[in-house]
This record gives structure tokens, sequence and C-alpha cells, in this order.
């Protein structure tokens, strides 16, 4: 069998590199990387691909139409879509366009993916088969799924990345995995930053290890707007100790004594590796923070447990249901055989897209202008770029105004509901 996986930014150059290597060994695998502008740089790439197969340096961006005449010309049965939802859609289209024959498309999130999102089932309502990674996410998909009234396809494996379980002498760094978007407020990431530096402080023999995602300059799965490194150079008083690095986490760990984070999937690689762990909580426990899969991990804690170097081990029972179920209970690879059978047997009809945007052309070389920026360099998508950029801000600032105009809406409606419950108390 033949696979070819389709990557663009780190995290999921990293999935798909890391669930490609995890294939059958009788399975031809290959990766390419998705020329766009949030594509990894060479020093991204090179710590995404560490300890893979693909771990070298002569792996560059790919235009997505020297993608598809790839896929067009060498038959693949398989092609992971290790994307983000957008270009997801766009390499569906592309391939499509060029073959009745095409590929079995898998996809899948290459992280914490509770809570569930109508987003990431819409972009990929085209695929054949979408892997998440832990028990409680199928069964969230799956409801989420039912009441979008999407038939879509689930299948089980562990994140391709984590080693093997195992436990291991404590290691001497407490190591903060920060993230680009959570939390997001500049005033939460300098509280952060400031209890990382005190923590620091109180124990001056333990370097405080900020391991960062990205460079200046390096793009991200998602945008970065307060950086903890420039940040970190306005702190006054730094402790010589607390210190920024990059690199695989997976080596990071290797030397930790503690991770923190706020959200991170590097907590599973620590549960994995047998690192004591602690998750803040300081911010709140919501969705907007990917951290309600936490609650009841034992992880939970707060910045008293990270000045005191507070971490602790995850429970097993929560474990066993996010993320470290046993091996048995995969289903991933039998999925994807059993839809390269189906294939087999004639071509596989493309799911309709969710909700597809209305436009036609015009929208589908929008979506496309939108994902590649400058390595598209069609006709059409140079056209609807003109008139495309201030409508596309005029419907984010009308649906910004809509949003407050709801939230305040809804504080009014709140204060009204409070007036008249203590009207009604006093009555005598």
């Amino acid at each position: 069998m033949r696979v070819l996986g389709v990557v663009d930014t780190d995290s999921y150059a990293k999935w798909g590199a890391a669930l490609l290597d995890r294939m059958p060994s009788g399975w031809r695998r290959d990766l390419t990387v998705l020329a766009n502008p949030l594509a990894p740089s060479a020093p991204q790439l090179r710590t995404a691909l560490a300890g893979t197969r693909f771990a070298t340096d002569s792996i560059a961006p790919s235009p997505l139409d020297a993608i598809v005449d790839r896929i067009v010309g060498e038959q693949p049965e398989v092609v992971l879509l290790s994307l983000h939802g957008p270009a997801v859609r766009v390499v569906i289209r592309a391939v499509t366009s060029r073959t009745a024959r095409r590929p079995v498309f898998v996809s899948g999130l290459p992280g914490i993916s509770i809570p569930a999102t109508r987003k990431a089932l819409t972009f990929r309502s085209q695929t054949d088969l979408l892997v998440l990674h832990s028990t409680q996410e199928v069964e969230a998909f799956g409801r989420l799924a039912g009441r979008m009234e999407l038939r879509q396809d689930f299948a089980l494996a562990t994140l391709p990345f984590l080693p093997a379980r195992a436990e291991r002498p404590p290691g001497s760094e407490i190591v903060f995995a920060a993230q680009a978007i959570v939390p997001r407020p500049l005033e939460h990431r300098l509280a952060l930053l400031g209890w990382l530096a005190e923590t620091a402080r109180r124990h001056p023999d333990t370097p405080v290890v900020i391991k960062l995602r990205a460079a200046a300059g390096e793009q991200q799965t998602h945008p970065e707007k307060h950086a903890y490194d420039d940040l970190l150079r306005g702190l006054a008083d730094r402790p010589p100790n607390l210190v920024v690095s990059h690199g695989p986490m997976s080596e990071h760990l290797a030397r930790a004594r503690g991770l923190v984070t706020v959200s991170s999937t590097a907590a599973i690689e620590a549960a994995a590796m047998g690192v004591p762990a602690l998750v803040l909580r300081d911010f709140g426990v919501r969705p907007a923070l990917i951290n309600p899969v936490f609650v009841g991990s034992g992880l939970l804690g707060d910045r008293d447990d990270l000045r005191a170097a507070r971490f602790s081990a995850p429970d097993d029972g929560w474990l066993e249901r996010n993320y470290l179920h046993p091996p048995s209970a995969e289903d991933w690879v039998p999925a994807i055989e059993a839809l390269v059978a189906r294939r087999a047997l004639g071509p596989l009809p493309l799911r309709p897209a969710y909700r597809p945007p209305r436009g036609g052309p015009l929208r589908r070389a929008w979506d496309r202008k939108r994902v590649l920026g400058p390595h598209d360099r069609s006709v059409l998508g140079t056209v609807v770029l003109v008139p495309g950029l201030p409508a596309r801000a005029a419907l984010l600032a009308w649906r910004r105004a809509r949003k407050r105009l709801r939230t305040a809406g809804l504080r009014t409606a709140g204060r009204a509901t409070g007036a008249r419950s203590a009207a009604r108390a006093e009555r005598p």
C-alpha cells in the first residue's frame, strides 16, 4: 500500500510524520510539505520530524499543483491530509478536480481535541476517515457529528508522537510548555511569566525552561501575538536560571523534573514519559483554554503549586480514557485497510461538503488564495483578492459588532433577571 502524507504547519508536520511512522512496515510511506504561509521553517521542520524516518534536511515545501501532479501520477491508495482545516478542503478540491480515481482521504487533529468543534468537522467533512486519540474524543466528535447530521467515520489511534509509557528517574529542569494562543490576553501572559520568574528565584539551582514552538519570524499553526521571548526581554530582574529554549519536546522532557502548562498536549507526553506535571487553572477551566479535558486528571493546580514546584502524576483511570488507552483499543489501521479495499472495487464517491460556502468558482479561488497566499499564482486567485480582502474585513467587523451587541444584550437581560429575583425575594 502506498501512502503520501501532506503536511503544512509545525504541529501538523509533527503529527503527520509520527502517524506515518506508526503505520505498518509493509506500507510505502512518503511525506511532502505544502508550500503556504504557515509552512514551518527548516529548523522547525527538523524539530517536527525528529525521531521519525523523515528526519532529514532534504524535504522542501512543494506547490499545491506539484503535489496534485504527484498524486495523479503515482496514484497512492491513501493520502494523509495532516493540514489545518482550510487547507484540507483546498487540497481535496484540487485532487478531485484532476482525477476520478481519487485516493482514500485520511485526516486528523494533532493534539488535544476536546472540546469537539464544528469547524474541525466542517473543514474535514469530505475526508473518508478522521483519526482521533482518545475514547472521549471519539465519543464527543460522534455526538457532534450526529447533531450536525453529518456522516463521518472516526478511528482511534494513540497520539503517534508519544513514547512508550515508562517510569524514569526525575530530571533537573522545570519545563514550561508555551502555547501560541493559550492564554491569549497580554496581562495573563505577563502574569504567567512573573510566576515562572518567581519560581526560578525560589529554586535558584533549578533551570526553569520556557520551551517555545517558534523563533522570531517563524510561523505556527496559530499566530502568536505576545511571544514569551519578547516579553522576557522586558522583564526586570530576570533570574539567570529562567531561560528560553526550542527543540523537540521529548528532549526537554527527558531532562525534566516537572512540566507546567495551561493546556498543552505536552502534558500527555509527560505522562507517557513518567514526568509529573502541573496544569494551571488560574485563568479558568473552559473550552477557550482547551483545558476542560484535564478535569479529573489530578493535574490541575495553581500558581502556588508552581512556585512550590509541586507536580503530580495523572490519575490512571483518567489516562485510560484520555490518550493512554490500551493498544488493543486502536482501530485506525483496520479502518484504513477497509477503505482501501473498498477503493479497489471501484472509485470511491466523494462525500458532500458540509454546508459548502456560496460563491462557486470565485469562492473556491478565494479559499485557495487564502490558504496558499503568494504560493498561489493563479490568475483567478489574484483577481478575487482585490475585492475579497476589504469584503472579508467588513464581514469580520460586522461579526465582531454583532457579538458585542449580543454580549451586551445578555448582560442587560442578566441584570434585569437579577433585579426581578431580588424584588421577589423582598416581597412579604
